[in-house]
Parts: structure tokens; C-alpha cells; sequence
């Protein structure tokens, strides 16, 4: 405010010829160097504060705005300012340091007795005594265990702050695709569907081949879900794999004349992992359900590799 005063003063003077014009442009610069001047220094707390907040994501340093490490002359509106980012930063700091914990936690209590479950099925699968009620069981437990199995994996994935691509590796797309109908096939042995796999193309991903499965796997038991009987078909295309199915009407249905009936809403769980799994990792994922009744998940890859 001195600074503008001492402004329009100088201005004054050299209009009404008061003081001489090169005085007066003096006067003007030396106003405007020290209202500069005084402007930085004011600014100067603001500028430091702000590249410490942008460095946050690689190297937080939340002691710094701690209230003790501010000097004595901070101007109060920025000790008050720092003292909420501070105050803020620790929140989503214990934030952090919980959910770090709950995933690891969760992944070994889980994953430990879904081991266990597992282990103990196959075992009991190989007695020759079993009827042919305790095989049917068999198969519905391996199907739970299986499907329990993904749907951990699917939320520990979620779970994690940051993908920090500790299991990346370059896998290719259309092998892991078939490990994945092998498991789909015998879990679904005894129901009328079929799996058909159409590779016109062949291409590699660099990512987690693991979270690649899960979501794949994601879209496999959608589909299934939708079918009660039919074909599921998985097309592996240049940039993209597709999963499709279409429901054939159940001979209850037939002889009435009437739709088939889906088992699963289209919009159901399993696609909702997979959409937030696709936005996660940047992998698009497009639904779509075609006049003749067939619903076809399609998802893209930006950055493929050849195999």
C-alpha cells in the first residue's frame, strides 16, 4: 500500500511539473524495484510451501510443515495454512500405514486357509470310495474355492495404494488366456457350456500377469453367470480380447416359446471388479449387448508387444 502511495505521489509530481521528469522516473523505478522486492519476500514462504506439497508423491516430508520447524516470522494465515496440510498429511498417512497393513494381513489370512481348502479337496478326490453325492460336493467346493480365490485376489489388487510393478514381466496374453478356460473348463465340467478360444492374433503385454488373469477371469464368470447353456467364446484380437456369449433357450423354454433365461444381470459383481480393475491399470473396458441378444465384453490394450 506504501508502495502505490509513494507511486502516485512520484506521478503527481512529474504531471504538474513539480520535480523534474528524470527525477520523477527515478523515483518511479526505485518504488517499483521495492514494491517488487517486498512482494517476493512476502511470496517467498508461499513458493517454498508449495514445491515442499508437489514433491509429496516421491519423497513426503511430513515433519516439514510441522508448526516448530516454521519460522518465527511466518505470517499467520501460512502458519495456519501449513498447520492444516500438516494435520491433514498424518491422517492420510495413518491412512496409508493401516491399509498397508490390512492388505498384508489379509493376504496371508485368507489366502492361508483357501490353501488348506484346496489341498484337502484334492486329497479327498482321490479316495475310491466317494459317491457320487460326495463328488458332486467335491466339485462345488473346488468351484467355490476357485472362484473365492479370484475374488481375493481381485480386492487385493483393488486394495493396494499404487501398482509399484514388482511382479511385472512380459507374459503373452493368449497363453495366460488358456491356462484360465483350462481352470474354467473343469470347474464348469457337467454344465451345458462350451468354451471356444479364436486366436487370430497373438500379441505379449509387459504388466502383472496375475492381474491380468483376475480380470479375465472376471469376465469368463460373467459370462458364465448369463449362460445357463450355450457357448462362451473368447477372441484374442490385435489390440484387444473379446469375450462373448450367447444364451440358447433351456428346453423348458423352447417348447414355450419363450427367452432364455440369463442366471446373472449384466451389470453384475464380477463386472464391476473388472471395470475398476480396467480403469486401474488403463486396460479400456467396453460392454456391449447386441440386437440378437449376444453380450460381448471387449478389452483393450494401448501398449502390446508382439509375442
Amino acid at each position: 500500500m506504501l508502495q502505490l502511495v509513494a507511486l502516485v505521489i512520484c506521478v503527481t509530481l512529474g504531471m504538474f511539473s513539480m520535480a523534474p521528469v528524470g527525477a520523477v522516473l527515478v523515483l518511479i523505478v526505485i518504488v517499483s524495484v521495492l514494491a517488487w522486492l517486498a512482494a517476493r519476500r512476502e511470496w517467498r514462504p508461499v513458493s517454498a510451501l508449495a514445491r515442499l506439497v508437489e514433491g509429496w508423491d516421491e519423497h513426503p516430508d511430513i515433519a516439514a510443515l510441522s508448526p516448530d520447524r516454521l519460522g518465527r516470522g511466518t505470517d499467520a494465515d501460512l502458519a495456519s495454512l501449513a498447520g492444516g496440510l500438516h494435520s491433514f498429511a498424518q491422517r492420510i498417512a495413518g491412512y496409508t500405514e493401516r491399509e498397508r497393513n490390512f492388505t498384508r494381513d489379509a493376504s496371508h489370512e485368507l489366502r492361508s486357509p483357501l490353501t488348506v481348502i484346496k489341498m484337502s479337496v484334492d486329497m479327498l478326490a482321490e479316495e475310491q470310495a466317494l459317491s457320487g453325492f460326495g463328488e458332486r460336493s467335491l466339485q462345488r467346493i473346488r468351484r467355490s474355492a476357485r472362484e473365492m480365490e479370484a475374488l481375493v485376489e481381485a480386492l487385493l489388487i483393488l486394495a493396494r495404494e499404487k501398482d509399484n510393478g514388482v511382479d511385472d514381466e512380459v507374459f503373452v496374453v493368449n497363453d495366460a488366456i488358456g491356462r484360465e478356460l483350462g481352470f474354467a473348463r473343469d470347474m464348469l465340467a457337467g454344465r451345458p457350456i462350451e468354451f471356444e478360444l479364436e486366436e487370430p492374433a497373438r500379441f505379449a503385454l509387459e504388466g502383472s500377469p496375475r492381474v491380468f488373469a483376475v480380470l479375465f477371469w472376471q469376465l469368463i464368470r460373467n459370462a458364465c453367470q448369463q449362460t445357463e447353456r450355450g457357448r462362451v467364446v473368447v477372441t484374442v484380437m490385435p489390440d484387444a480380447v473379446v469375450v462373448s456369449n450367447r444364451t440358447e433357450p433351456l428346453p423348458a423354454d423352447a417348447e414355450a416359446g419363450g427367452p432364455a433365461r440369463p442366471n446373472a444381470d449384466r451389470h453384475g459383481f464380477e463386472l464391476a471388479i473388472a471395470r475398476r480393475i480396467s480403469e486401474r491399470f488403463a486396460w479400456p473396458l467396453e460392454l456391449q449387448t447386441r440386437a440378437s441378444g449376444e453380450n460381448v465384453a471387449r478389452i483393450r490394450f494401448p501398449q502390446v508387444r508382439a509375442a
